[in-house]
C-alpha cells in the first residue's frame, strides 16, 4: 500500500502542471466551455489513477519478467538462443505498443489506404527485431555503442535522401512511438538482465543502457525502406472533427471503455503468451515471485485501459483546440511559448520517463541523480515542442532542418561525452515520446498546423516527435559532459589539498 501510494503521489504531481496550464488557458486566452473542460478534468483524474496502477503493476511484473528473461537467455550461452530472442521478442513488443498501433492507423489515412496498417506494424516491428538482436550481441561481445550508433545514424542518412518528405517525418515519428509505455520498461530489464551476467561490473553499467536507442534505429530505417520499395506519390491527410458533439459527458468516456480494453488487450497478448512460455520453461521463477508478476500484470493492464480511456476521451481533443485557436487568433508568440512549458510539464507525466529515471538511479548508485536527468530531458522536449511550433508558422523551415545539424551534434558528443551517459542519453530519445506527447502534443502540434494557412497538416503536422526524440539525446550528453568535468574538477582539487 506504502507503494500505491508513492506512485499516486509522484503522478499526481506530474500530471498537475498540465491541468493548470489548460485551466488557466481556459480562463484567459483559449475558452474551452464547460464541457469539454469538465471532459478534461475527469480525464486527467483518469490518467493519474491509470498512470499509478501501471507503474505499480511495471514494478511488480513486467521490469522484473525483463529481467528474468534477459538472464535465462544468458546463461543459456548459446548463440542461436539470442539471435532467435531478439528476433521474437523485438517483433513482439514493438507490435504490442500502443504508440505504433496509433500511428500505423495514421500512416495508412495519409497514404490514401496504399500502405495498410498492418504492413507498417509488419515492417516497423521486424526493423526493431533486427535491431534488437544486435543490440543482445553487442552487451554480450562488449561492441561500442557509440560506433553502433554512428554507423546506424549514417545508413538512415543516406537513405533519408531518398525518401519523401512526409515519410521523413513519419520515419522518425516511428522510431518514438514503438518506444513507449510497454517497450521501454521491458527493454531496459532485458538489458539490465543481460549485461548483469557479465562479470566486469563497470562494464555492466555501461552495457545496461542503449537497447532502446539501437532497437528505435530499425523502425526509422525500416520505414524508409517501405517508402522507397512502396513508390507512393499520393498522399491526403485531414483532421477529423470531433466525434463527441451529441453525446453527453458520461456518454464519452463511455464510447471510450471497449477501444481501450481492445487496445490494452492486444498491446498485453504477446507479452503473456511469452510469460507463460517462460513458465513453462524456467525452474529459477519461485511460486512468491510468479505471483507477484502476475498480479503485476494485471495492475499495469487496467492501468492502461484507465489511461487510453482519460487521454482519449479528455486530453486529445482539448490539445487540439488549444492548438488551432491559438493559429487562428494569430497569437504566434504564444503557440510557441506555451508549446515549450506544455513540453517541459508533459514529459514529466509520461511513465516511461519514471521507469528510465529511476533505473538510471539505481544502476548508478545515486551518481546521477533522477532530478538532474528529469531536468535536462525537460529542458530538451520543450525545446523540441517550441522549434516544431516555429516550424509551422515559418514557411521556409523544414524539418531537415533540425533534424541534421541536430543529428549531427548528437554524434559529435558521442565521442566527448562519457560512454555511460551515451547509452542514457539515446535511451532517453525514445523515452520521451511516450503516450503523453503522442497524444496530447501531437494533438496541439497537429491543430496549429490544420488551422495556419501556409503549413501542411503531413509534412508539418507530423515530426514533432522526431523533434522530441532527438533534443534530450544532446541535452543528456550535456549533462554528461558537465559531470564529467566537474568530476575532474574534484580529482584536481583533491590532488592539490594533498
Amino acid at each position: 500500500m506504502n507503494i500505491f501510494s508513492e506512485k499516486l503521489k509522484e503522478v499526481f504531481f506530474s500530471v498537475l502542471p498540465v491541468t493548470i496550464i489548460v485551466v488557466l488557458l481556459n480562463f484567459t486566452i483559449v475558452p474551452l466551455g464547460y464541457n469539454l473542460m469538465f471532459r478534461f478534468v475527469i480525464g486527467a483524474m483518469f490518467i493519474v489513477i491509470g498512470l499509478t496502477l501501471f507503474l505499480l503493476g511495471v514494478d511488480l511484473g513486467v521490469t522484473p519478467f525483463g529481467a528474468v528473461l534477459g538472464d535465462e537467455i544468458t546463461k543459456r550461452n548459446k548463440l542461436w538462443i539470442v539471435v532467435s530472442a531478439g528476433l521474437v521478442l523485438g517483433f513482439f513488443i514493438s507490435y504490442a505498443e500502443p504508440g505504433l498501433l496509433i500511428l500505423a492507423n495514421q500512416i495508412d489515412t495519409v497514404t490514401l489506404g496504399n500502405i495498410s496498417s498492418s504492413s507498417i506494424l509488419i515492417v516497423v516491428s521486424a526493423g526493431i527485431a533486427c535491431m534488437m538482436v544486435l543490440g543482445f550481441l553487442r552487451i554480450l561481445f562488449d561492441l561500442p555503442l557509440y560506433i553502433i550508433l554512428n554507423v546506424s545514424y549514417l545508413i538512415v542518412l543516406i537513405l533519408g535522401f531518398f525518401v519523401s518528405e512526409e515519410f521523413l517525418a513519419i520515419a522518425f515519428d516511428a522510431s518514438g512511438s514503438t518506444t513507449g509505455v510497454l517497450a521501454v520498461p521491458f527493454i531496459l530489464a532485458l538489458s539490465f538482465g543481460i549485461s548483469a551476467r557479465k562479470k566486469n561490473s563497470k562494464s555492466s553499467e555501461k552495457d545496461s543502457f542503449g537497447l532502446v536507442a539501437i532497437a528505435s534505429v530499425g523502425a526509422i530505417a525500416s520505414v524508409m525502406i517501405l517508402d522507397i520499395f512502396s513508390k507512393t506519390s499520393e498522399f491526403a491527410g485531414t483532421l477529423p472533427s470531433s466525434q463527441f458533439e451529441n453525446l453527453s459527458i458520461s456518454g464519452v468516456f463511455m464510447r471510450e471503455v471497449f477501444p481501450a480494453i481492445h487496445d490494452s488487450s492486444i498491446a498485453f497478448l504477446p507479452l503473456l503468451v511469452i510469460y507463460i512460455i517462460t513458465i513453462l520453461i524456467s525452474k529459477s521463477i519461485s511460486k512468491r515471485e510468479n505471483r507477484r508478476m502476475v498480479f503485476g500484470f494485471i495492475y499495469a493492464f487496467l492501468g492502461l485501459i484507465i489511461f487510453f480511456i482519460g487521454v482519449n476521451a479528455g486530453f486529445m481533443e482539448v490539445g487540439s483546440l488549444i492548438g488551432s485557436h491559438l493559429v487562428e487568433q494569430e497569437k504566434y508568440i504564444f503557440l510557441i511559448s506555451i508549446g515549450f512549458v506544455l513540453g517541459i510539464v508533459t514529459i514529466l507525466a509520461e511513465p516511461a520517463v519514471y521507469v528510465l529515471t529511476h533505473q538510471i538511479e539505481e544502476v548508478t548508485a545515486g551518481y546521477v541523480k533522477r532530478r538532474s536527468v528529469l531536468v535536462a530531458l525537460s529542458a530538451g522536449v520543450g525545446l523540441a515542442v517550441a522549434l516544431s511550433m516555429l516550424r509551422i508558422v515559418t514557411s521556409d523551415i523544414r524539418l531537415w532542418h533540425y533534424l541534421l545539424p541536430g543529428y549531427i551534434i548528437a554524434v559529435m558528443l558521442t565521442f566527448f561525452a562519457p560512454k555511460l551517459f551515451v547509452g542514457i542519453a539515446f535511451d532517453a530519445g525514445g523515452v520521451a515520446t511516450g503516450p503523453m506527447t503522442a497524444t496530447f502534443i501531437l494533438a496541439f502540434t497537429q491543430g496549429a498546423a490544420n488551422s495556419y494557412p501556409n503549413a501542411e497538416l503531413l509534412a508539418d503536422g507530423f515530426g514533432m516527435i522526431a523533434m522530441v526524440a532527438m533534443m534530450p539525446i544532446i541535452t543528456l550528453q550535456i549533462l554528461g559532459l558537465v559531470f564529467k568535468i566537474k568530476n575532474r574538477k574534484t580529482i584536481e582539487g583533491e590532488e592539490k589539498s594533498l
